[in-house]
């Protein structure tokens, strides 16, 4: 098995439809299956919602499957990517960029292209989507149909 066929990334609204819990537990069953069929890397692209409860899912995970590893695939330098969270919403992001095992930030600065970008990163990079659609517009219904087209494993939560 390959690196892409050993990496998992998530794509998912930042305003989620149903209760966190509900997500969160939906997210664990998707990552322990992908666990259990070899996979090693989970890459989320460091965004609020979906990506957070992902990440702090596989952080969790970790001490139970110490192989397992946290990738954050960053659209852009942090600073530029959390410009409008507010202060509890950034200390999250510190505390989960300080327990990633590795982070890439994939542009040196803001452009309308570089949350596409990062996205096309990770389907590009992985072998499974693990995704949360709700709507048909937006960076996750782009994501999910880019990932289509790349014929990867795609699984819905």
């Amino acid at each position: 098995m390959n690196n892409k066929q050993k990496t998992v990334c998530f794509s998912g609204h930042r305003i989620l439809h149903e209760p966190k819990e509900v997500v969160e537990k939906s997210l664990e069953i998707a990552i322990r299956q992908c666990i259990s069929e070899g996979a090693e890397i989970f890459m989320t692209g460091g965004a609020l919602g979906v990506d957070t409860i992902a990440a702090w899912t596989v952080i969790r995970l970790r001490k139970e499957f110490p192989e397992i590893r946290l990738v954050l695939a960053l659209p852009c330098p942090s600073v530029e990517q959390t410009l409008k969270w507010s202060d509890s919403q950034k200390e999250e992001y510190q505390k989960i960029l300080d327990l990633a095992d590795e982070v890439k930030v994939l542009s040196d600065k803001y452009t309308d292209s570089c949350m596409l970008d990062r996205n096309r990163h990770m389907i590009e990079s992985s072998g499974t989507l693990i995704y949360y659609l709700r709507t048909e517009r937006g960076g996750t219904s782009y994501t999910v149909r880019y990932a289509k087209k790349q014929a990867i494993k795609l699984i819905a939560i």
